[in-house]
């Protein structure tokens, strides 16, 4: 009878699998129980996910994944038994490349924005596995320093969705080979989930086990357990178990670090190291302590999650490690569900970093370093003002465009507002981000400006970029001596921005801000001490779509009247 049920939810489902909707339901909350067994390879997990209907139709079928290397032992829905089939799903959100599906029938329509209480139980291994990169051209020597994650006896690193679908997620399938198919689908996956929240009680039977979370206590009769609680928003769940020392931080606001054997020294510079980095600003919450953990592979690619940099403690230690570090601190600063504010506020870190250290041409020239893949990505013009909303900031799933364009967003902000972002960003509540205006509203409150227009052409829609030009500069002498220079710059772009502007003159040059909106022109006057040389527009603050027409020479021989 039982195989009869089975087979007739699989017809069924295959008749209509067309308009499953896997992305139907937001999942609000996990409650999970997890045993990891590092000698087997194993994990084994039992506990409870909410979930809610956040499509605009009732939903009775519901779409479980997790990798295809874990086995579905049970669901259950309100307490009860639920019928459901597994299948394999071709996905690289996994790094197998693959999925274990589970295609469940609830039972009963779910209404639009009802939810539903699902028990589940699933175990199986995590090797280490470079399928989904080999299976794209990636040399399996290089594919193991990316996707590193693996439970063994002698060290366990495992991250969640993008790297080892450890927990129940439901997404429609991503491929490497389809340009930016993962990043979009993880970055929906993390928009939905921008709320939820997860509780892990992770027992481990070798080693004591660590978690991307905050630690609630552990079970006091054994070291080799604890029950650890997150947000989810940009952080990928992840824990770690190996035979760690511990660095102890140096005061209330340290670091602490986690090596391996024999790597005290380099443990040591690390922390160091991460003791003179400065944040971006100071955090209202000085408690969001941050982990540096080794990784056992020298070569392994560093990972950021929340309170944790995964790297590996290499000597001499490179300015990739301190950009890493820089990165991992400014996540600790800002907790918030948009891609473009905490994890675009990281890259900013990096580049403001570099300019701490050796000055702004330096800050500016690793600014520019980035700016051939935005100007790549904005080759092609939003075609409707739809287009412009879907490719906006606010809807770009976390990669490499969005990295990119909202670390300028932050670095053109920083520029204009000084100290008053920093203090709107002490404000800031995750839990208050309910709606786009919310950030430009404590901006405006903490800098008295009015940026509504900056946010719509950067951060709300996708404009393009700008392209700015002088257009004509003029000079007359003052009777107390110098010129009086007016200059006009032109923004033939959709995108404005309040762009510097230096004026080179006979004996010096002056700098400038001004403000030109999209498709339009603006004029200043600047009092110089000798008469104008040159105009230059942009120091590479502003991401351009065409910088070979930024510099305007005065020709002299024309006189102040004609220039």
């Amino acid at each position: 009878m039982k195989l009869v049920l089975t087979l007739c939810i699989f017809c069924a489902v295959a008749l209509r699998g067309f308009a499953l909707d896997r992305e139907a339901f937001t999942f609000t909350k996990y409650d999970l129980s997890m045993r990891v067994e590092p000698e087997q390879q194993r994990l084994a997990v039992r506990g409870k996910i909410t979930v809610r209907n956040d499509s605009a139709v009732p939903q009775s079928n519901l779409a479980l994944q997790i990798s295809s290397s874990l086995d579905w032992r049970s669901i259950r829905a309100n307490g009860k038994p639920v019928h459901f089939v597994t299948e394999e799903y071709n996905s690289d959100i996994d790094h197998t490349g693959a999925l274990s599906e589970a295609i469940v029938s609830l039972g009963q329509e779910i209404p639009a924005q009802g939810t539903v209480e699902l028990e589940v139980g699933y175990e199986g291994v995590i090797p280490l596995d470079v399928s989904r990169l080999t299976r794209v051209g990636v040399p399996q020597d290089k594919a193991k320093h990316t996707d590193w994650d693996q439970i063994s006896r002698s060290f366990t690193a495992v991250r969640g969705i993008g790297y080892v679908t450890w927990y129940p997620v439901a997404t429609e399938d991503a491929s490497l080979s389809e340009g930016n198919s993962v990043a979009e689908t993880i970055g929906r996956w993390q928009a939905r989930e921008a709320n939820a929240e997860m509780v892990v009680t992770l027992q481990s039977t070798w080693a004591t086990p660590m978690f991307s979370g905050t630690a609630e206590g552990t079970d006091s009769s054994s070291s080799r357990a604890g029950k650890f609680r997150m947000a989810l928003g940009m952080a990928v769940p992840t824990f770690v178990i190996a035979d760690y020392e511990k660095l102890a931080p140096k005061g209330d606001k340290g670091v602490s670090v986690y090596y391996l054997g024999g790597g005290k020294e380099r443990a040591e510079t690390y922390a160091e190291v991460a003791e003179k980095i400065e944040p971006i600003f100071s955090a209202k919450d000085e408690r969001r302590a941050l982990n540096i953990i080794a990784l056992s592979d020298s070569d392994a690619q560093p990972f950021v999650t929340e309170g944790m940099l995964l790297t590996a403690l290499n000597s001499p230690m490179t300015n990739a490690a301190e950009l890493s570090i820089a990165y991992a601190k400014a996540r600790q600063l800002v907790r918030s569900p948009r891609a473009w504010i905490q994890d675009g506020l990281a890259h900013f870190a990096q580049a403001d970093f570099v300019e701490k250290q050796k000055g702004r041409q330096s800050g500016l020239d690793y600014l520019q370093s980035h700016r051939a893949a935005l100007i790549e990505a904005e080759k092609t013009p939003a075609a409707s003002s739809d287009q412009e909303s879907s490719r906006s900031l606010i809807n770009a799933p976390d990669d490499l465009y969005l990295q990119v364009k909202a670390m300028y967003v932050w670095w053109m902000l920083r520029d204009m507002l000084e100290n008053g972002l920093f203090d709107a960003l002490r404000s800031y509540e995750a839990t208050e981000d309910k709606d786009p205006a919310y950030l430009p509203g404590l901006i405006a409150k903490q800098s008295n400006r009015d940026l509504r227009w900056f946010f719509d052409d950067w951060v709300y829609h996708d404009r393009g970029l700008p392209d700015f030009r002088v257009t004509s500069v003029f000079s007359s002498p003052v009777p107390s001596g110098g010129f009086l220079v007016t200059i006009t710059v032109e923004n033939v772009g959709n995108a404005g921005a309040e762009v510097p502007l230096t004026l080179t003159f006979e004996g010096g040059e002056t700098r400038r801000r001004v403000e030109v909106r999209g498709k339009s022109k603006a004029s200043t006057r600047i009092e110089s001490a000798g008469a104008p040389l040159q105009v230059t527009v942009n120091d590479g603050s502003v991401p351009e779509s065409d910088v070979t027409n930024n510099t305007y020479k005065v020709d002299k021989s024309l006189g102040p009247a004609a220039q």
